[in-house]
Parts: structure tokens; C-alpha cells; sequence
């Protein structure tokens, strides 16, 4: 018996969790938080704000993820203003440049995030 082959077209699949790839069929998610219909959390933000804690710096963030600097901006100002209190302060300017560090609010939110995704993963399993 002569066993086909699908085609891949050349397309690469990899994994995005970071994880080994299983075999066979999986399922799998994404998940988003929502603040009035407006995207507020998704994995690039948690990111995002993780790479802007670690090198204090929103280009910096943006640069280690290949994110576009006005991007990193935009969403930064979108989950300040969706948020209660803002999860990135920011400065500009001075002798050393500016600079941006992640507040409590804003690790309490990727904390939140992470833990509601892991949820979501668990049932899914």
C-alpha cells in the first residue's frame, strides 16, 4: 500500500507556547481579556510588559519582541487607559533618556492573566 503524503506548502508550524509540538489533533486557544469591548489583556501584552520590567524601557521591549515602537506605545496608552490605575509609568527626556517601570498594578494584572489562561488551558485538556 502506498502511504500519501499532504503537502505542507512550505509552511512551517511551530509551536507557540514555547512547548514541544504534540502529534495528532489538539485543541487549542487563545485567550483575551476584554474591558468594554475593547481588547485590554492578550499573550503580546503580558509580554510587553514583562520585557518593559526587565529592560525598563518600552523600545527596548519593543525591539526584543520585533514589535514596531509606535505599537508598544499604542498599546501601553490603551491598557493605562482601560485599566483602573495605569500598569506602566512612563517618562521622557532628561540626560539618560526616559524611562518606563511596570507599577504593582501591572504585575498584579499579568499575575491575574497567566492564572486565568492556565484555567482555560486546564479544561481544554
Amino acid at each position: 500500500m502506498i502511504e500519501s503524503k499532504i503537502p505542507d506548502f512550505g509552511v512551517k508550524h511551530i509551536s507557540r507556547s514555547g512547548q514541544p509540538p504534540e502529534s495528532g489533533i489538539v485543541v487549542r486557544s487563545k485567550v483575551w481579556l476584554e474591558k468594554d469591548g475593547k481588547l485590554f489583556m492578550g499573550w503580546g501584552r503580558v509580554t510587553l510588559l514583562e520585557r518593559i520590567d526587565q529592560f525598563g524601557s518600552i523600545s527596548a521591549a519593543a525591539k526584543s519582541m520585533g514589535l514596531a515602537y509606535r505599537n508598544a506605545w499604542l498599546w501601553v496608552e490603551a491598557m493605562n487607559r482601560l485599566a483602573s490605575a495605569p500598569l506602566v509609568e512612563k517618562s521622557t527626556g532628561g540626560i539618560k533618556g526616559g524611562y518606563a517601570r511596570l507599577t504593582d498594578e501591572g504585575r498584579k494584572i499579568i499575575s491575574e492573566y497567566k492564572e486565568k489562561r492556565s484555567r482555560v488551558r486546564e479544561i481544554l485538556r
